[in-house]
This record gives C-alpha cells, sequence and structure tokens, in this order.
C-alpha cells in the first residue's frame, strides 16, 4: 500500500467540461459521418488535447491534468460514434423511418454509461498490469507534456495546431472539389479473371490516408492481406464459371462480394475475437481482484495513491445493478405493438441476461484490441458481429425462427435493438482505456477521468440522433428502402443487419461463416508463429485480416498505402534533431486529415438536406467527368505530398 499523494492542479474543472463537451460534439458528428462512409472511427483524444492546450493557454491558469480531464471527455466522440455500426441496421432492414431522439439518445447513454463502469477492473488488468502498447494513449500523453507550462512546449503546440489545421484544410480542399465535380471522389473498375471475375477500386478520401499512418505498418500490412484474400482469391473462386458472354461483371462482382464474401469476413473476424478474449481472461480476472483488494483497503483505513484511486467497487456494481431497469423499460417500449409483445417477459429477462456478460465480455475483447493497435482501426466492428449472431441466436432459443414475414421482422429488429445496447457498452473500452493510459502517464486521477467519461457519453449521445437523421434524410443508406444513388455504405450496419436477417429468417449461410472461421484460426496460427519465431515478433493482427476481407477494397486500399506513408516518415522523423517533435506533428497532420474530410462531409450533407439536391455545389456537367478522372488521382497524390513535405519542413524548425 502506498501513502496517498495530493496535488494542487485542479483536474476537473468546469470549464474543462464544457470544452471537453464542444469538442465532444464537433468531433462524434465527424466520426459518425467517418464511420457511415468508410466503416471506421478515428480516435480523438490527439487533437482534443492540442485543441484543449490552445485555448486553456489563451484563458490562462491551465495545466496539464485540466488539459488531460478535456481530451478525456472529447474521446467520446471516437468511442459512442460506433454506434453507427449498428443503429443504421433498423433502417436499412425497414423497421424505423428514421431516428428516435430519446430512444437513441438512451441507448448511447445508459449503454455508454456502463461501458465505463465494467473498464473500471479493466484498468487495472489491461493498463498498469500488462505490457500493451497504447499508440495512441502514449502519444496523447507525449501531446501533453510537450504542452505543458514552457515557452518551448507553447510553441511545439502551435506547431501542433498548425500540422492539423494544414491536413484539415488539404482534406476539406480535395472535397470541396469533388463536391464541385472538378475531381472524381472514386475509381473503379471490374474484370475477368479467367472463368471467374474480380474488381478494384479506391476511394480518393484522405481520410483513409490519415487511418493508416495511425494504425501503422503492422495493422496496414494485415489489412492488405484480408484485402488480396478477398479480391485475388475469394471473389474469383466464387464467381468462377459464373461470367457468361455479356454479363455485367461489374454487377456480379459487387453482388458476390456483398452476399458471400463478407459473411466469409464474419467468421475471420469471430475466430479472432473469441482467441483475443480467451488470451486476456487470466489479467481481467485479476484486475477484478485487485480492484476488491483496494476497496477493502480503503474500508479498512489504508490510502491509496491518487494514481491508483478507481470509482469503489461497490458504485460500480450498484450501477451495473441499477441499469438493469432502464434497459429493460427500453426493451419493452421497443417489442410493444409487435407480434413478440406477448411473449416480451421471459424476452426480455433472457435478453437482459445476455446485454450484463455479453458487455462485459466484448467490452474486455475491445479494451485489449485498443491497447495492442489503438482505438482508431475500430475492431469494435469484429466482435459486433459476434454480438449480433449472439442476441439472434438467443432470439432463436426464446421465440423461434421462420413464420410469417412480419413476426420475422420483428425477431430481426429486436435483435438489432439488443445488439445496440451491447456495443455502447463494448465501444467505451475500446477508448477510455486509451485515456487510462494517457492519465497513468500523466499522473492523474483514474476516478475523475471515468466521471469526465461519464460526461463526455452524455455529450456524445445528445448529439448523435440528429446526425444519423441528417445522414439518412440526405444520404441515405445502401441497401434502405429509401436509398438514393451514392448512398453511405454503412458496411458494418449492413453486414450485421444481413446476419440477424440469416440466422432468424433461417437462412443464413453458415457454411460461408465456417470458411471465413478457418481463415481466421489459419491467420491466428500464422500470427502466433510470427510473434515467436521472427526476430522482431512481427504480428498479423487477425482482427485487422477480417477487416480487410470483408470491407470494400474502395475503403481499404489506401490505409495500407498510408501505413506505408507513416512509416516512411517515421524513419525520417528519427533522424532528425528533435525525432519525437518530429514524429508528433506526423501524428497530428495525418489526424487533419480525417477531421477535415470528415468535418466537411457532415458541413455537406447540412448543405443537401437545405437545397434538397444531392449535388449543391457542382459547377460542372457529366461532360467533365473525363477530365475529373485524371485531375483526381492528381491532384490527391500533389496535396498528401505537399502536406507531408510541410510537416516535415515544420520539424525541421
Amino acid at each position: 500500500m502506498t501513502t496517498g499523494t495530493k496535488t494542487s492542479l485542479p483536474e476537473l474543472t468546469i470549464r474543462g467540461i464544457i470544452l471537453g463537451g464542444v469538442i465532444t460534439l464537433l468531433f462524434t458528428a465527424a466520426n459518425v459521418y467517418l464511420g457511415l462512409k468508410v466503416g471506421l472511427t478515428f480516435a480523438t483524444s490527439i487533437p482534443a488535447a492540442v485543441i484543449s492546450m490552445a485555448i486553456l493557454r489563451l484563458i490562462g491558469g491551465s495545466n496539464i491534468l485540466e488539459n488531460n480531464i478535456v481530451q478525456t471527455i472529447a474521446s467520446a466522440a471516437g468511442t459512442l460514434a460506433a454506434i453507427i455500426f449498428v443503429l443504421p441496421g433498423l433502417i436499412m432492414v425497414g423497421w424505423w423511418q428514421g431516428f428516435p431522439y430519446w430512444t437513441t439518445v438512451a441507448v448511447c447513454a445508459i449503454g455508454g454509461i456502463l461501458g465505463v463502469m465494467y473498464s473500471v477492473p479493466l484498468r487495472r488488468a489491461l493498463v498498469t498490469g500488462s505490457d500493451l502498447p497504447y499508440p495512441e494513449g502514449v502519444a496523447a500523453a507525449e501531446v501533453l507534456k510537450v504542452g505543458a507550462g514552457t515557452e518551448a512546449g507553447a510553441e511545439e503546440n502551435a506547431k501542433g495546431l498548425r500540422a492539423i489545421l494544414f491536413g484539415a484544410l488539404g482534406a476539406a480542399g480535395f472535397s470541396l472539389l469533388a463536391a464541385m465535380k472538378l475531381v472524381v471522389a472514386e475509381l473503379t473498375t471490374a474484370f475477368r479473371v479467367g472463368a471467374g471475375a474480380s474488381g478494384a477500386s479506391t476511394s480518393l478520401g484522405m481520410a483513409l490516408i490519415g487511418v493508416g499512418h495511425l494504425v501503422g505498418l503492422t495493422v496496414g500490412i494485415a489489412m492488405l492481406v484480408g484485402m488480396l484474400t478477398s479480391w485475388a482469391v475469394l471473389v474469383p473462386m466464387l464467381t468462377w464459371g459464373q461470367v457468361p458472354a455479356g454479363a455485367d461483371v461489374a454487377a456480379l462482382v459487387g453482388d458476390t462480394f456483398r452476399n458471400q464474401v463478407r459473411f466469409i469476413g464474419a467468421g475471420a473476424m469471430g475466430v479472432a475475437a473469441i482467441w483475443t478474449l480467451l488470451k486476456i481472461l487470466g489479467p481481467i480476472a485479476a484486475g477484478i481482484r485487485s480492484a476488491m483488494a483496494a476497496a477493502e483497503a480503503r474500508r479498512a483505513g489504508g490510502v491509496l495513491d491518487l494514481t491508483e484511486r478507481d470509482l469503489p467497487i461497490g458504485i460500480i456494481g450498484g450501477v451495473i445493478l441499477a441499469s438493469l431497469l432502464p434497459i429493460a423499460g427500453l426493451l419493452w417500449m421497443f417489442s410493444a405493438g409487435t407480434p413478440i409483445a406477448d411473449h416480451a417477459g421471459g424476452i426480455i429477462a433472457g435478453t437482459l441476461v445476455y446485454v450484463l456478460l455479453v458487455g462485459a465480455i466484448i467490452a474486455a475483447v475491445c479494451g485489449y484490441m485498443a491497447g495492442l493497435i489503438g482505438a482508431s482501426n475500430s475492431p469494435v466492428s469484429g466482435v459486433g458481429i459476434l454480438a449480433v449472431l449472439g442476441a439472434a441466436v438467443l432470439l432463436a432459443l426464446l421465440y423461434g425462427t421462420g413464420g410469417d414475414p412480419e413476426t420475422s421482422a420483428a425477431l430481426v429488429a429486436y435483435a438489432l435493438f439488443t445488439t445496440a445496447i451491447v456495443f455502447s457498452i463494448a465501444t467505451i473500452s475500446n477508448d477510455n482505456l486509451q485515456d487510462l493510459k494517457t492519465g497513468q502517464l500523466v499522473g492523474a486521477t483514474p476516478w475523475k477521468q471515468q466521471i469526465a467519461l461519464i460526461l463526455g457519453v452524455i455529450f456524445g449521445s445528445l448529439v448523435i440522433a440528429p446526425v444519423l437523421d441528417l445522414l439518412n434524410t440526405t444520404m441515405t443508406f445502401e441497401g434502405a428502402p429509401n436509398a438514393k444513388e451514392g448512398a453511405l455504405a454503412a458496411p458494418q450496419a449492413a453486414l450485421i443487419s444481413a446476419l440477424a436477417k440469416g440466422v432468424l429468417g433461417g437462412d443464413i449461410r453458415w457454411d460461408l461463416i465456417g470458411y471465413g472461421a478457418l481463415i481466421g484460426v489459419a491467420v491466428i496460427a500464422i500470427d502466433e508463429l510470427l510473434g515467436r519465431f521472427t526476430a522482431n515478433r512481427r504480428r498479423l493482427p487477425p482482427l485487422a485480416v477480417g477487416m480487410g476481407i470483408y470491407l470494400p477494397m474502395a475503403l481499404t486500399l489506401l490505409i495500407p498505402i498510408g501505413a506505408l506513408i507513416g512509416k516512411l516518415y517515421e524513419n525520417w522523423a528519427k533522424r532528425q534533431a528533435n525525432p519525437e517533435l518530429a514524429e508528433r506533428l506526423g501524428v497530428l497532420a495525418a489526424t487533419g486529415l480525417i477531421v477535415g474530410e470528415s468535418l466537411f462531409g457532415v458541413t455537406f450533407a447540412g448543405l443537401v438536406y437545405l437545397t434538397d439536391s444531392d449535388a449543391p455545389l457542382a459547377v460542372v456537367g457529366p461532360a467533365f467527368e473525363g477530365t475529373a478522372m485524371w485531375l483526381g488521382p492528381l491532384l490527391f497524390v500533389a496535396t498528401i505530398f505537399g502536406l507531408y513535405r510541410l510537416t516535415r519542413k515544420m520539424a525541421r524548425g
């Protein structure tokens, strides 16, 4: 037992809460758009820390712990936005036409607060008691340390702000040109491969370059392996002999990918998630024992060091149990008036047990993956697949499958709604443990960070529903009854809703999921062999490989390229006089790419809504498409090159 320490530095301040809330609202909107477009969200801790230091320094009297609280609150943007991997499925299956505001807020808020509760014992297991790298948590801590209190720190912080601004302006500027139809936003083609077919495509999205830089080369290579498995092996194999003369090759390739390959990817990601959980059961149990021991020491009069003070385990258990009532109320209201209402009591009871147990399990998996490869890669989508399969199987056991279309639709919708609650619980650990790692490195008080994250959950919950409604009205979602041309892909929501329909309709392709599971087992074996026998302990993260299989090539091709660019930049940074500053500026420039494109996307959605036009900024017609086709890649490459060159210039001073 350590002696308690005191600090005169304020942490949880009113102005910090307000600033964190404003940043959360802004970045939540950006992450909702990015997730629906490309199936990935980005961690907001680093840009939030930089913005906080700049603003609070102008006000005066700020300190590193107060800035840490701001970034902790704002991190809820990256966390809760992942709910868009599930909720749009209710639109896609035709159950909802829009997003009921208070229902959506309640799902996000109750589940998110539960996620904070689950993550408290995980801090001891996966942060203080493990050697996981937490790349974004460590980076955020370094940013906070550099910007704390010195003139040199202020100068470096100003450079960091410029790096984010330049990246954001470059990405937003290119997105503006695409919206004006002066450059193309995507390149795609389909072609025959022997007796089969395949395709190649890429979105000219600078956010993807930024994502690749942040997740690193290991994850980039893993996603490239998954992408090649999908498009160089699975698609040609599954279309073999099915491409007659005169066939629409592009339509065949797209249909094969959506209805077959993605289920294989789901199987691979499911196996990877289970394997991850098995590997961390021991540390999680140890963390829970440690939290109980800390509570016992407090009751005996012991004093914990500030950096070891979590929310008391009694409060954790009480909040978890108290949450059962509002969750039951949400489920009851959702099922009221549907064909399953007569059996609602038993179904809801089973669902509550499922939410509590499975929420805890996948929270642990997400927390582990965030520590391993960072929150930006959003591995929660993989375990979300397991969650919806479990919810659908539970309903099949409690109620049955098949039946009339109305009953089947109600069961599918209920499974998706249940998964949304579980998903809200689990996603918080994907980012919360990054924040707690940052706090550990800067000497913060864990319980104050945990309170801050609860506030961030509430702030984020309030903005998700209107942004979802705006995007559903203006851009729509692929596969939904109201889908328009160029609708948002929402790839995880489409896959998760398809899985629910397959299980409860009795026609799910278990064979495809089984093939994916075999691929997942093979990747796990390769990953373990690499970790044990290669000189530098190279890895091939199985969840990243699975994501590469089931995401469209247009959304994955640039991520490995961004990872390669990031690696080359890091190698250059290590040779500089101030390598830490050079590397941080690269991270912040990549973050700017994500923020700029995402925020422009939300702004553009608002213009579409206000003007009732799909192309409100277009200044040229279809005749310019040929020029836009070559101009787009040229300007894209030039902008990326110019940004990194400018970042290197700033790093050299």
